[in-house]
């Protein structure tokens, strides 16, 4: 095994078999399932507040008052407002709703009154407006003496089925372009985590090893060049094996939730089968964006995501691994130069967002050609089906990219890593790149 394998092999088995990285390639499914467990529950916890409001109705109308239910209690009050604060603040009360005169069908402005010294919470509001805006509606048909048949009649839903022009192009469903734009921000958010976590992962590994000093007894058998490749190279090993090994375990945590909280296929059926018919419409448009999601180039697209993660991380590796290379003893002295790395990363996902928003604009076609931003950009778009020619070329410079950053990087640490002291300044790590060695 030829120097650069012996330094990948060591990087990677080291890693691979601490404990740190046993524990958390097991326990972050977990933790990731833990955390939704968590926020559903969070989301699904309704208070044990009732709150009970008395309504004061002045309007003139006849308004239908909102039911009671198990939070919110109403009753409808003909005492006099003074009254009724008084009880507030005896805690009979949590709150008065007064409904002052109504004017009339004109009327598109109304303004009700609410007196608590609590604070009015935003589903208690949404609620009240929701229910006041419904009941003025019926009221001002009932004035109107319109047919709220007819009125219905006047609500469609607007479906737009686009088609192909040409005989060749593909047809596409309505759905096409939500699941695009879906998963293009899946796989864009991917590779932006990758990159930054196991490009960090680099940094780190390159700057502990140079203030442990293990670095002068590496780099006197092989040379700086074949320690920094190495080192991505075997990191990047490291997330892959990590990937795999979650693929892996998550579909299993999946299937053993379901098991342990008893749900089974039968199950499943016997609800897809009581469902109404609401229920059934959103099962059909379930079944059409299954089956939309079968109709994509599966294999394309996971061979050229490939492709630009390797590229992406290659580059910001490379990049990481200078910066490890440049700093001095203190590690902490990376946080400066790291900036430089991190703003293209964040750069590239709000331009991602806005590309698979209008996957046609020129910003499209430039981000995804500019090999800082096309590593998250491009695998963003691959779900609108981009020509052939513009995949080619925006590989064809990610690779020459990819290429130069390298030599660049190598340049860097091949210098750098034996520098102790202070950090590299810009003025420094310009000398060291064009320097003649």
């Amino acid at each position: 095994m030829n120097k650069l394998g012996l330094i990948i092999h060591k990087e990677y088995t080291t890693r691979v078999k601490n404990k740190k990285f046993i524990l958390t390639t097991l326990l972050t499914p977990l933790g990731f399932l833990l955390f939704f467990i968590v926020i559903v529950f969070i989301f699904s916890h309704e208070s044990d507040k009732i709150y009970k409001v008395a309504i004061v109705d002045q309007s003139g109308t006849q308004i239908k008052m909102p039911e009671s239910n198990k939070r919110f209690v109403f009753t409808k009050s003909d005492l006099p407002l003074d009254s009724l604060k008084a009880q507030c603040r005896n805690a009979e009360l949590d709150a008065v709703w007064l409904l002052p005169q109504f004017n009339g069908v004109d009327v598109k402005h109304y303004s009700t009154y609410y007196y608590t010294d609590q604070t009015l919470d935003i589903e208690m509001e949404s609620k009240l407006n929701k229910y006041l805006t419904q009941s003025i509606r019926q009221h001002k048909i009932a004035q109107l003496n319109l047919n709220q048949e007819e009125l219905d009649k006047l609500n469609t839903d607007i479906l737009i089925d686009p088609e192909p022009v040409r005989d060749d192009v593909k047809d596409k469903s309505s759905y096409t372009s939500k699941i695009a734009t879906v998963l293009g921000g899946i796989m864009g958010y991917i590779i932006f985590f990758i990159i930054f976590l196991y490009g960090a992962a680099v940094m780190r590994a390159v700057t502990e090893e140079k203030v442990n000093r293990i670095v002068e007894v590496i780099i006197s058998s092989a040379s700086s060049t074949e320690l920094m490749l190495g080192k991505i190279i075997g990191v990047g090993l490291v997330g892959l094996t990590q990937i795999v090994i979650w693929l892996v375990l998550i579909p299993l945590i999946y299937i053993g939730v379901l098991y342990f909280a008893g749900f089974d296929q039968t199950q499943i059926q016997n609800m897809s089968t009581n469902m109404d018919s609401n229920a059934m419409e959103k099962m059909e448009d379930m079944q059409l964006i299954i089956s939309e999601l079968s109709n994509l180039n599966w294999v394309k697209i996971f061979f050229i995501f490939l492709l630009y993660f390797v590229g992406g991380y290659v580059i910001y590796a490379a990049l990481f691994a200078a910066i490890g290379a440049a700093v001095g003893d203190d590690i902490n002295d990376s946080q400066s130069l790291t900036m430089f790395v991190s703003i293209p990363i964040i750069l590239a996902i709000y331009i991602m967002f806005q590309c698979i928003r209008e996957p046609d604009s020129s910003l499209s076609m430039f981000s995804s050609m500019f090999p800082l931003f096309s590593p998250i950009v491009m695998p963003a778009l691959l779900a609108f089906d981009p020509p052939w020619w513009q995949i080619g070329v925006s590989l064809l410079l990610l690779t020459f990219f990819s290429y130069f950053v390298v030599w660049i990087a190598a340049r860097i640490f091949r210098t750098g890593i034996l520098m102790y002291g202070k950090k590299a300044s810009l003025k420094e790590l310009s000398k060291w790149i064009f320097s003649k060695q």
